[in-house]
């Protein structure tokens, strides 16, 4: 195997069944240039320790299912590479401020209620058959929740949330920015069905813009915007303007 060099990846382990406090394992695994932490964690799966539990699934940074903490920061670790952590050690850890099912492994129970809560598909003003065709859109119309749509659900923004960590009710970024992508799809009828969510004292009024959410999203989604965009829709609606105005 040409280029290839060994680096320490130092994996937090923790079974809640059967320990009483998490610990750091420590294995030397050889790599090559082009093999990623998740790769690195393969390896170790593979060949030296099968215990090991982490969640992957595309390789590619779309599906969001290989999120974890590389050396304190969130990452998607299919696209975080070994060569640029050279000469380490890795630390990798679960999520920041989620439940620990194993190891890297984290509960996403909480997460996925808050998804369902944002009602996270179009609601249409009123059903339409089939044979009408498709409800076509601009390309304006489309440019204007297009990014929020590139969410992969990965949860990195939860994990930099300092507010999601003080308070897991609070809805958090991911699920707002999802709200916003909806709210702003011109099929859909919008704020009137998910303004309770948005108003109410874990919604976007518990963000207090730290920013770190935007900061690590692999996407490039901008939580934040969405939470503050979906701030002033709350207080035009506190105010009872956002109906005057016409706001769906």
């Amino acid at each position: 195997m040409t280029d290839t060099r060994t680096i320490r990846i130092e994996a937090l382990r923790f079974n809640p069944e059967t320990d009483s406090a998490p610990r750091l394992q420590r294995y030397d695994v050889p790599f090559t240039p082009d093999m990623s932490v998740l790769q690195g964690l393969q390896y170790i799966k593979d060949h030296l320790d099968g215990s090991l539990t982490f969640r992957w699934s595309c390789r590619m940074a779309v599906c969001g299912s290989c999120g974890m903490m590389i050396n304190g920061r969130p990452h998607l670790s299919c696209e975080t590479f070994l060569r640029d952590l050279y000469p380490g050690p890795v630390r990798v850890e679960p999520l920041d401020h989620f439940p620990v099912q194993r190891d890297l492994a984290i509960d996403q129970a909480g997460f996925l209620d808050k998804l369902a809560a944002i009602k996270p598909y179009i609601v249409s003003a009123k059903d339409k058959p089939l044979s009408e065709g498709p409800s076509r859109q601009t390309p304006a119309q489309l440019d204007a929740y297009y990014q929020y749509s590139q969410c992969i659900n990965c949860l990195l923004c939860y994990a930099a949330c300092p507010q999601f960590g003080l308070n897991p009710d609070f809805i958090g970024p991911a699920a707002l920015s999802l709200l916003h992508r909806y709210n702003l799809d011109s099929r859909d009828i919008g704020w009137s069905v998910r303004a309770d969510v948005a108003n109410a004292e874990v919604g976007v009024w518990e963000c207090t813009v730290v920013g770190y959410c935007s900061e690590v999203c692999p996407k490039g989604v901008d939580p934040m915007h969405a939470v503050n965009e979906n701030k002033v829709n709350s207080a035009l609606d506190y105010l009872g303007v956002k109906r005057l105005l016409g706001g769906r």
